[in-house]
């Protein structure tokens, strides 16, 4: 297991592909829309990448809403702000909603060979953000920790860990880390008693993973978070005892390039800061550059964490090896409702 997450080209593995997975820093894969056609095409594509690296992570951003990379024969998972709405009016429902979205997600990606999807999003919905906007589960830390911890109680029912993000919160903010450099100017009291009491919580219902953000929080450190000893070591480490994968926010992102040009320096800085892992995507021949570069030694600690993330592919509680449609009759009534919920909201 080594430090770094990358993409690949398309929807099978080119030589180049192949000759990438093979370095020793790589220890992950993030998969995108391009690079899923069917089920059965991405069953090849995962063991194909196995071939190669057996304990290789494999990952994917599978939130559901607008952030689904995988949509043809697969349950469209609704916005988590669908299941908030559904909290406000019965609590009881939406938690077995979510719950359902999360043993789902984890279910239909599993039969898959993928290990994990960055998910559920802990940051808050302060109304300002359009990047997190109805990612988001609420408004209120109350049911966004509720929410997100009957999703990951799902995941966790079908063998897959939590990735929470993105650390301390990025919610507040209307700048978009994509395409700008964010600053935060909250003081870290008031982030401390909001946003990261979310993740908090999240911590002590032993969530395995979290995400940083590309945000600075300008009272609190002039680097963005993910590049923060501060908040990774100090924080989230040391406050929250956090004892989980620290993964990076994608390292071609504007906010993480204008922080720093040199790519091979940035990937560097990112794990120096308390990143397990760092995601290299859409970065073409970069990635060749920082394969050639970079020098890292992962401690043992390290690896320990981002080994957990692994699937368990012998747990199945509810489904198991029948497909989803639908030999539990309870499961195929709550998969319906949920169908007809993202029907009617979206």
């Amino acid at each position: 297991m080594t430090c770094l997450m990358i993409d690949i080209g398309s929807t099978e593995l080119s030589y180049k592909d192949e000759e990438r997975l093979q370095n020793k820093l790589v220890g992950g894969v993030i998969l995108f829309t391009r690079n899923y056609q069917s089920k059965k095409q991405i069953k090849t594509l995962t063991a194909a990448i196995r071939k190669i690296k057996k304990n290789i992570l494999i990952a994917v951003d599978h939130e559901g809403g607008r952030v689904q990379r995988f949509r043809a024969e697969f349950t469209h998972i609704p916005d988590m702000a669908l299941l908030g709405q559904v909290y406000d009016e019965n609590q009881s429902k939406g938690r077995r909603l979510a719950k359902l979205c999360g043993q789902l997600i984890a279910y239909e990606l599993g039969i898959c060979d993928i290990d994990f999807s960055f998910t559920p999003v802990l940051d808050i919905n302060f109304g300002t953000s359009s990047v997190i906007g109805d990612r988001s589960f609420h408004h209120q830390t109350e049911p966004i920790v509720e929410l997100a911890s009957s999703l990951m109680e799902g995941l966790n029912l079908e063998g897959m860990q939590s990735v929470g993000k993105h650390f301390p919160g990025h919610g507040f903010i209307k700048a978009d880390t994509h395409l700008e450099i964010a600053n935060d100017n909250r003081l870290l009291e008031e982030i401390q008693k909001k946003d990261m009491s979310i993740f908090n919580a999240m911590i002590k219902k032993n969530i395995a993973g979290v995400m940083p953000s590309h945000v600075i929080y300008t009272n609190c450190d002039q680097k963005p978070a993910g590049f923060s000893q501060f908040w990774l070591k100090n924080q989230l480490r040391g406050l929250m005892n956090f004892q989980g994968a620290i993964f990076s926010d994608d390292m071609g992102m504007k906010a993480a390039q204008i922080f720093e040009k040199d790519l091979v320096v940035r990937v560097k800085k990112a794990l120096e800061a308390g990143c397990d892992m760092v995601l290299l995507c859409n970065q073409g021949k970069e990635i060749d550059h920082v394969l050639d570069k970079l020098e890292w030694k992962q401690d043992s600690d390290s690896i320990k964490r981002l080994l957990k993330m692994h699937r368990d592919s012998s747990k199945n509680k509810v489904f198991n090896s029948s497909p989803i449609n639908y030999s539990h009759e309870s499961v195929k009534k709550n998969i319906i409702e949920l169908k007809n919920l993202v029907k009617k909201l979206s």
